[in-house]
């Protein structure tokens, strides 16, 4: 583990393999502004070690034993609201990728993602963004495509402003706040106090929840523009 920095961004490891944890660490500790606190070897650690440590992020692994990634991905995010959980993957996982944003999962890393890649995800969910690897958003896509439609689609969230409701179809389209804000010909600033508003107006942790909220509501479809 790396030595403690007032500002460094507090991670906790949780995978079965001993290996991949020691692996992680060395991984994370080598790179500015991260700090391990805490690993765990299986669900229910994990969720005692976040409980207990409170970081800023949990790097959860899903197949473990005891409890599996799912239902502590969704014990960390009920009980340990200020941490962000960024679960690794690999490509044998898909069907569990919906449960896991379900569950409260900020983003997702494959397993096979280079040290820079892994450390900039932890920044970024540290930072209150959501990460989803490519090759996982077109997963994810399908996999609401493949979902029944107990009802109609609506065009708009009622709680949110006509403004709001523009920024949340752009949101879960994957536009970056620079990237709203250039669509919308509003300011980055302004595009990001919409951002907010819409995760505060809807109680939404981040980027990702906004995502499955408006495909599960219908206000977008896998394959809209």
């Amino acid at each position: 583990m790396t030595c403690n920095t007032a500002s460094a961004v507090r991670v906790v490891i949780a995978d079965d393999q001993r290996m991949v944890r020691e692996g992680l660490s060395v991984v994370l500790g080598a790179q500015a502004g991260i700090e391990v606190v805490g690993e765990a070897a299986n669900g229910a650690e994990a969720v005692a070690t976040a409980a207990a440590l409170e970081p800023d992020v949990v790097l959860m692994d899903i197949r473990m034993p005891e409890m599996d990634g799912l239902a502590a991905t969704r014990r960390v995010c009920a009980d340990v609201p200020a941490t962000k959980v960024l679960v690794l993957t690999t490509y044998d996982l898909d069907e569990y990728v919906y449960q896991a944003l379900q569950a409260g999962a900020s983003g997702f890393l494959l397993k096979d993602a280079s040290a820079t890649a892994l450390a900039d995800a932890v920044r970024i969910i540290a930072a209150g963004d959501a990460l989803l690897a490519p090759s996982v958003t077109r997963r994810l896509l399908g996999e609401f495509a493949r979902l029944p439609r107990d009802s109609p689609r609506v065009p708009t969230s009622p709680e949110l402003t006509p403004r709001e409701n523009e920024v949340l179809v752009l949101l879960a389209r994957g536009l970056s706040n620079a990237e709203i804000a250039a669509e919308l010909f509003i300011g980055e600033q302004t595009a990001k106090t919409h951002v907010g508003r819409i995760f505060d107006k809807l109680a939404l942790r981040d980027r990702t929840q906004a995502v499955i909220y408006a495909y599960e509501r219908g206000i977008v479809a896998p394959g809209d523009r």
